[in-house]
């Protein structure tokens, strides 16, 4: 997926433009794991609408280090409080409701909010400075009321299982805020993998080749005036694994170590 284009906001003030807003929420570890949702999509505004428990030792607890959301929580006694100075909102539901307008997906939503936060005319808003847009989130029971829904003017729904749609609300928050992400930043690069070492050489690939073919000759499993499609297969099977250079040393050592056995006690 391209990144939006957006000359006139960088991703990380784009999303720093973007309110998550839990509605009535009931258990403070939704509130707190909601937060540790966000942090790791780079959303950090979320404004609380009458929480049952907040602050809350559960909720810190379930944010896993992203105290600093929770710290800066806002928290509202009403949805048009939580909403005040946005541009524009967005309802996450999980059920279609009378006199409704027709939802869409959250990955076509998500897109929409990030092409709004991208353009000059959300941030020039007559009115408000800062230009920002909600995702609003109903409590884990029965979600958005019809009134709070009213006050949305889109609705958005995550493609569950229609038999059993019964999305934990912390989990729904994360799988807006990757979207919203995803439209406003990209996927980027190849994700880099932790601590991956270099990758072997085709010439260190096929010295370990080598030194399996003598190894399996010598030992007598490879019968060199018969020998099938062992050595292609292994071939394929290394050039699969792109296999890294300390990896290649490994298996040599082992290789070797058959040949000079120890004694043992």
């Amino acid at each position: 997926m391209n990144t939006l284009p957006s000359p006139h906001l960088p991703p990380a003030a784009a999303l720093s433009r973007i309110r998550i807003v839990l509605s009535r929420t009931t258990h403070p570890g939704n509130i707190g794991a909601a937060a540790r949702a966000m942090k790791t999509m780079g959303l950090t505004r979320l404004v609380l609408v009458s929480p049952r428990y907040f602050p809350d030792a559960q909720a810190d607890a379930m944010s896993a280090g992203a105290t600093d959301v929770l710290a800066a929580a806002q928290v509202c006694a009403t949805l048009e409080e939580a909403l005040a100075g946005t541009v524009f909102a967005t309802a996450m539901t999980a059920r279609r409701r009378e006199l409704a307008t027709e939802p869409l997906w959250v990955r076509e939503a998500m897109a929409e909010l990030a092409s709004l936060v991208a353009s000059m005319e959300v941030v020039r808003a007559p009115g408000n400075a800062g230009g920002e847009v909600a995702i609003v989130f109903g409590n884990e029971t029965s979600g958005l009321s019809n009134e709070e829904l009213a006050l949305c003017p889109r609705w958005a729904m995550i493609p569950c299982n229609p038999e059993w749609t019964s999305l934990n609300l912390a989990a729904a928050v994360q799988i807006a805020c990757y979207e919203l992400r995803l439209a406003i930043v990209g996927a980027g690069d190849t994700p880099i993998v932790a601590e991956a070492g270099a990758r072997a050489t085709l010439d260190e690939v096929d010295g370990l080749i080598g030194h399996i073919e003598r190894a399996a000759t010598a030992s007598g499993f490879l019968d060199p005036a018969s020998p099938k499609r062992l050595m292609p297969r292994l071939r394929r099977l290394f050039g699969r694994a792109t296999l890294e250079k300390k990896e290649v040393d490994i298996l040599r050592g082992l290789l070797t170590s058959f040949d000079q056995p120890k004694k043992r006690n």
